[in-house]
């Protein structure tokens, strides 16, 4: 006994001693943190453990990490929070956004670009979300949350979306108990005419559940009036998305374009506790609404894409291109990023999201500044010159390195999907 007792100890004392000193599983080393809800801005080092953030301080020993990242020259974010997406991909071509081709399926789109988390915006409604969640929620390495259609169909397409019979606020309620981990609020899309039943329908689900409902208005002739939704029907906390869309006389914009100016309720509604999304979309950010809006300090709540094929090649491309938007319109980096990160997390109601905390779970971005001459348009053709753009190096999802665009990882392990 007392020979093997001996020989166990000059094994240790022969081991690599970078075997008793790897602590951590990765250390990010030289970045320049960014974390809004801790009040962070500047040089840290992040330390990851198990899935968790495990330290945030000045220096950090290289040794300690089985993988180094080198974040010099580069900002540490929080995973970025994309509150507005359209995922429910399906084959179904007879049908849009619900189970159909004009849904995009997450993985694929998301930690390119820093998004850890994304919010599914109505795709799936009562009658549909348990295949939601089946085949894409359960499914996928992206955090996938969602808004739950106040239409029991979801969003079909043509006149299933405008069918009064189908929205029911009970069995949107009953649904999202059901569901408590996956659904974080109501949505209402699509629906055009001058009925507010389907806005008074979300607004009960919202009650019931203590959750946000999030509106897109599908136009109306004459539009209906903004301030009534703001003021009267919403309550606290609930979400205008496509916040800065221009479409016409069918659906009132939040600058009047008589005067370039933003609308006098505007300042009640958002002190009233009024959300506003960006939702970008194929043509629902117009910078001739948020240029002045941004002028006049009127920054979004959530920087997010509405991200679905019919969006993602045209003007809108990526969240970090939105992102870049609000940069070249004047709104400062911290700003932007508090946007992508914390701030959608507490306006979804999940602040253990959003942010570099020790002990929340290890979703991170790291993201550069490129410099060079780069034309950011709108729909509408109009453009704006921009000396920097965001450029996403490197994803982190549940303290596993998802995504690695230059190797500044060490040692290189290629991402791999969970078995």
């Amino acid at each position: 006994m007392r020979k093997r007792t001996l020989l166990a100890v000059l094994l240790c004392l022969m081991a690599p001693a970078f075997l008793f000193a790897q602590t951590y599983n990765i250390v990010i080393k030289g970045g320049h943190v960014i974390d809004p809800k801790n009040n962070i801005d500047g040089p840290m080092d992040i330390a990851v453990k198990d899935g968790k953030i495990a330290l945030v301080a000045k220096n950090i020993d290289a040794k300690n990490g089985v993988q180094v990242v080198d974040a010099t020259g580069m900002y540490v974010t929080p995973g970025l929070i994309d509150i507005h997406v359209h995922v429910f991909r399906g084959p179904n071509v007879d049908q849009q956004y619900m189970n159909g081709p004009n849904s995009v399926p997450p993985d694929g789109f998301t930690f390119r670009v820093g998004v850890t988390t994304v919010v599914d915006a109505g795709c799936a409604g009562w009658r549909t979300f348990a295949d939601f969640k089946k085949q894409i929620i359960d499914v996928s390495q992206t955090r996938v949350l969602a808004f739950l259609n106040v239409v029991g169909e979801g969003m079909r397409g043509g006149p299933f979306e405008q069918n009064l019979k189908d929205m029911d606020a009970r069995l949107s309620a009953e649904c999202a108990k059901k569901y408590p981990d996956d659904i974080v609020g109501f949505k209402l899309a699509h629906f055009s005419g001058h009925d507010w039943t389907p806005v008074k329908t979300g607004v009960e689900a919202g009650k019931i559940c203590n959750m946000p409902f999030m509106v897109d208005l599908g136009g109306a002739n004459p539009a209906l009036p903004l301030d009534s939704l703001f003021l009267h029907y919403f309550n606290p906390g609930d979400i205008f998305t496509h916040c800065y869309g221009q479409l016409g006389a069918s659906r009132e914009s939040i600058v009047d374009v008589s005067t370039g100016k933003m609308r006098p309720f505007m300042d009640a509604a958002r002190k009233r506790g009024i959300t506003f999304d960006v939702g970008y979309g194929g043509i629902s950010l117009a910078y001739s609404q948020a240029i002045p809006a941004v002028k006049e300090g009127f920054y979004p709540d959530a920087i997010s894409t509405d991200l679905h094929i019919g969006s993602m090649n045209g003007a809108m491309k990526d969240q970090l291109t939105c992102m870049d938007k609000f940069l070249a319109m004047g709104m400062d980096l911290k700003s932007v990023i508090n946007a992508s990160t914390w701030r959608p997390a507490q306006i979804i109601k999940r602040p253990e999201l959003g942010h570099l905390s020790v002990g929340s779970e290890a979703d991170i971005a790291i993201l550069s500044l490129r410099s060079g001459e780069f034309g950011l348009f709108d729909y509408t053709g109009q453009k704006l010159d921009a000396d920097k753009k965001i450029e996403c190096q490197m994803t982190i999802r549940a303290g596993r390195i998802v995504y690695d665009l230059n190797g500044i990882a060490t040692p290189v392990v290629a991402p791999r999907r969970r078995s």
